[in-house]
């Protein structure tokens, strides 16, 4: 069986970092990620979907995420219940994070400023002009690509 997801969309708020009664560290977000239709004459739509991460992960997200930065997310989707105070039984849907990548920094709305991941995390600065001969380096200038080029 796999349970796996990736996703790429933009923060509709900044993540709210909290502690559980024995200190470990979880940061609740919603990420908004564009459907790949629009519907005839209307604005294309987007999913909002609740990410989740823990301990460093999440202690690294609420220290650089912010709202409208464009980030990627990859995890295992979760269902959970809970009765509410009306006795209703609630369900929630959400996206336990393993790996989140931070792909615009907080200068630029077009390049990628690192990431982080439950087994490697980074404080998310970004890279450094030491290798000059990179092809794929940013010079803060927008990429120009058409769906043509695209593998997907």
């Amino acid at each position: 069986m796999l349970n796996r997801v990736i996703l790429i969309g933009r923060l509709t708020k900044d993540p709210e970092l909290r502690y559980t009664p024995v200190g470990v560290a979880v940061t609740q977000f919603t990420l908004a990620v564009d459907r790949n239709f629009t519907p005839q004459g209307g604005e294309r739509e987007a999913d909002f979907l609740n990410i989740v991460t823990w301990r460093q992960l999440a202690e690294t997200c609420a220290n650089y995420l912010r709202k409208g930065r464009l980030t990627a997310v990859e995890g295992r989707i979760q269902v959970r219940n809970y009765e509410n105070n009306e006795g209703k039984r609630v369900y929630v849907t959400e996206i336990i994070a393993d790996n989140v990548r931070f792909l615009e920094s907080a200068n630029s709305g077009n390049r990628e400023d690192g990431g982080a991941s439950g087994n490697a995390p980074s404080a998310g600065g970004s890279r450094g002009k030491a290798n000059n001969n990179d092809p794929f380096s940013d010079d803060g200038k927008p990429i120009d690509i058409s769906d043509d080029d695209l593998p997907f």
